[in-house]
């Protein structure tokens, strides 16, 4: 009797090991699912997030100092432009990066390379067709790439 109760508080304690484990391992498979989902969720709020910055500008009228001020903000971006069309040049100047806003294009938002792009000084410059008048109305419009990144900003005077 007394082997048969030993051999049943092992056998009960074989059981409970492998139950633990099994809920271990439902638990772990389970919480990597959730930290999936969790990070895919903070990427896309990350992405949301960068490109805030940028959506103030989508489809409004703003200030030609509110112009000379994004100028000055993204200069420093790199794989991003800044498309200006004034009433003297109505083509407009690519200022730091021009990129294909060409609909007709395949490459439609990509950036071009080698391309010479406008220097802020000539924005500044009252005697340059590619003067922005600081109470002049823009009106500005995004431009994103195939991949949903914005690439660009047009802004046109009204």
């Amino acid at each position: 009797m007394n082997n048969a109760s030993t051999a049943l508080k092992v056998a009960a304690g074989i059981f409970l090991t492998i139950a633990l484990i099994t809920i271990v391992v439902i638990l772990f498979m389970s919480a990597q699912e959730a930290t999936k989902t969790a990070q895919s969720n903070f990427a896309q709020i990350q992405t949301e997030l960068s490109s805030t910055s940028y959506t103030v500008y989508d489809n409004t009228k703003v200030s030609g100092s509110q112009v000379l001020n994004s100028l000055r903000k993204y200069q420093t971006d790199e794989q991003f432009g800044i498309q200006v069309k004034t009433g003297k040049n109505p083509s407009g100047v690519w200022y730091f990066t021009t990129v294909n806003t060409s609909t007709s294009s395949d490459q439609y938002g990509s950036v071009e390379t080698g391309k010479p792009a406008g220097a802020l000084t000539s924005a500044q410059d009252q005697s340059s067709s590619n003067y922005i008048n600081p109470s002049g109305t823009f009106h500005s419009e995004i431009i994103r790439d195939k991949s949903n990144v914005i690439r660009a900003i047009v802004f046109e005077q009204n």
